[in-house]
């Protein structure tokens, strides 16, 4: 029988951390949706006003190529592209009613837009 398990790596939080609101947040999204063990999948696409923009899933398991992180009892997976450029970087939920959701505080961003949703590095 051939192994079908994807090809993944372990990480750690110095390629990514939650902050304790986030995982919590995090945590209850999965719960609600039937995904005890599923993760969120973050991921740096091209687009927005400076170049780079985050993209977030929740998913059920990991893809081939994966990176896994565990951080405040939550599972994240990055693919390996977008960890060179989230390396060092904490995840935070906030509440707010304008300004509020999941909110990614990147050392390696050079710039950032003006509406707060895309940078570049």
């Amino acid at each position: 029988m051939i192994d079908t398990a994807p090809n993944i790596k372990l990480g750690n939080e110095k390629l990514l951390k939650l902050s304790e609101k986030a995982g919590t947040k995090l945590a209850s999204l999965l719960a609600r949706q039937g995904r005890p063990q599923g993760a969120l999948r973050v991921a740096v696409i091209g687009g927005g006003c400076s170049g780079l923009q985050y993209k977030m899933d929740l998913v059920d398991g990991p893809a081939n190529r994966d990176i896994l992180i565990e951080s405040q009892g939550v599972r994240v997976l990055i693919d390996p592209k977008s960890a060179l450029f989230v390396s060092g970087s904490e995840l935070d939920f906030s509440d707010d009613l304008q300004k509020g959701g999941f909110k990614v505080t990147n050392p390696h961003a050079a710039a950032h837009c003006s509406c707060g949703e895309s940078f570049s590095a």
